[in-house]
């Protein structure tokens, strides 16, 4: 299983959002410490205030100060008055502090003036006894917080107070306590998040995506407009690069045609003073004989070129009437004396190279007739797609070579006809044109003998019409 998305987009949300959520994870310690002197605010005022009036009453009688010790002193309220300050060391850490200031801002507020008081121990445990956590402090029972506490009295006296007091909140749900963690500190934070990290990452990105759409759009016309050099740096550079390859690409092609026209003139001319000079022997059977070598040499020679040229489309794209075209191809073959089915319709126009399609298709039926028979062109029409598939019974092609026969000059050994097994170059030029229209060109052998040929072409995808092709290299 993937645990990575395959897009650069998602891969780039990932890291944004779970590098985010480990940040947020490690600083819920936060909400714990918020949440757990929260717990504490209520018992420490109800402490402070008891602890106030009992300031207030032995400051008003002073003399009576042990009676009233012992008059207030209760088990959840103990109360030790001495001369000494306690020498029990304090155990508060940063977390208590808060705490330790709300009790002497209350004692201040009731009592009139500030108070020197030190908080040296101060805990909250469950109703067993133990320390609580985060499940106790989410739950709706209630928790008690213990105190420690060294208070000064103003005749310089101390008075010691070891108080446990429940807090005050047992009305909260766990249910609501936990909503109000998820959604004020995970959700509303991850959803602003993920919204950020979603446009932040598609801007970052858009300069890749227009480069990877300009790449492709390269393949089926490579006299498009340079892609614009803007965005960062580095594709910047990138954007520079693909122009002057494109320019390359051009010029090469370039070259090539003017290589191709020179081939062309080139050896058509000596073959055709080969022919002249052909005529002119007084040898019949030799003259038949060269007759023939120059009809085959012209004629290789011609499908040479034309599988060279047969990547290079230079025709205007358009709506193509698949059912016309098939029906063109059927009336020339039954002209010589070929018989050829179609069954099925195509729907609608297909968006494509006319010419490029036919010769594709034409060569295909050639094909078909020249080495099987019974011969079938089946239509499938689909939404996003049109498959042509022709099938005859005749020897098929071995397993192994069903590929390779796709490969310019390859020949199936011992040909499929005992006449001829031409020049390899019809599957070749084909398959080449099925690739110009952004579609695939596969072989299989037929249960019972025969070859089917799939010419799958894509709807979805294509160029608009009078959108030129590139040259395929």
């Amino acid at each position: 299983m993937r645990l990575l998305p395959r897009s650069l987009f998602g891969r780039l949300v990932l890291i944004l959002v779970s590098g985010m959520l480990a940040a947020q994870a490690l600083t819920s310690s936060i909400w714990y410490d918020r949440r757990h002197g929260q717990v504490l605010e209520i018992p420490a005022r109800l402490i402070a205030t008891r602890l106030a009036d009992v300031v207030r009453l032995m400051h008003s009688d002073p003399q009576q100060a042990h009676q009233l010790i012992q008059l207030l002193d209760t088990p959840h309220f103990r109360l030790t008055l001495s001369d000494q300050a306690s020498s029990t060391p304090s155990t508060l850490t940063d977390s208590d502090r808060p705490t330790e200031r709300l009790i002497k801002q209350v004692l201040a507020q009731k009592t009139g003036y500030a108070q020197t008081l030190s908080l040296l121990r101060l805990s909250l445990v469950d109703g067993e006894g133990q320390t609580a956590g985060l499940s106790t402090l989410l739950s709706s029972r209630p928790v008690v917080g213990q105190f420690l506490i060294d208070l000064r009295l103003p005749d310089g006296r101390w008075l010691r107070v070891d108080a446990s007091e429940e807090q005050g909140w047992t009305s909260t749900s766990p249910l609501d306590l936990l909503f109000d963690y998820v959604m004020r500190i995970y959700l509303l934070r991850v959803l602003v998040l993920v919204v950020i990290a979603l446009v932040a990452v598609r801007l970052a990105i858009r300069p890749l995506n227009a480069l990877a759409k300009a790449a492709e759009a390269l393949g089926r016309d490579i006299q498009r407009p340079p892609l614009p050099v803007d965005g960062p740096t580095e594709v910047r550079r990138a954007a520079q690069a693909f122009n002057a390859m494109q320019q390359r690409l051009i010029a090469n092609i370039a070259e090539r045609t003017r290589f191709l026209a020179a081939i062309s003139h080139d050896l058509r001319s000596p073959i055709t003073r080969l022919r002249l000079r052909t005529e002119m022997l007084e040898d019949t059977r030799t003259q038949e004989r060269f007759r023939s070598d120059l009809e085959e040499m012209e004629h290789m020679v011609a499908s040479t070129l034309d599988f060279v040229s047969s990547g290079e489309i230079n025709e205007t794209r358009q709506n193509i009437d698949i059912n016309a075209l098939l029906q063109s191809l059927q009336a020339d073959l039954e002209d010589v004396g070929e018989s050829v089915t179609i069954v099925g319709r195509a729907k609608q126009p297909l968006p494509g190279y006319a010419r490029s399609l036919k010769r594709c298709v034409q060569n295909l039926l050639e094909n078909a007739v020249r080495y099987g028979s019974e011969v079938v062109v089946r239509v499938e029409d689909q939404a996003d797609s049109l498959q042509i598939v022709i099938s005859d019974r005749g020897p098929g092609i071995p397993q192994e070579q069903l590929k390779q026969v796709m490969e310019p000059f390859y020949r199936v050994e011992g040909s499929r006809n005992a006449e001829t097994g031409g020049y390899g170059l019809g599957l070749s030029i084909a398959h080449t044109i099925a690739r110009a229209h952004e579609g695939r060109l596969s072989l299989s052998n037929r249960e019972g003998g025969g070859l089917e040929v799939v010419l799958l072409l894509w709807r979805a995808g294509l160029p608009r019409a009078g959108v030129r092709s590139s040259p395929k290299t």
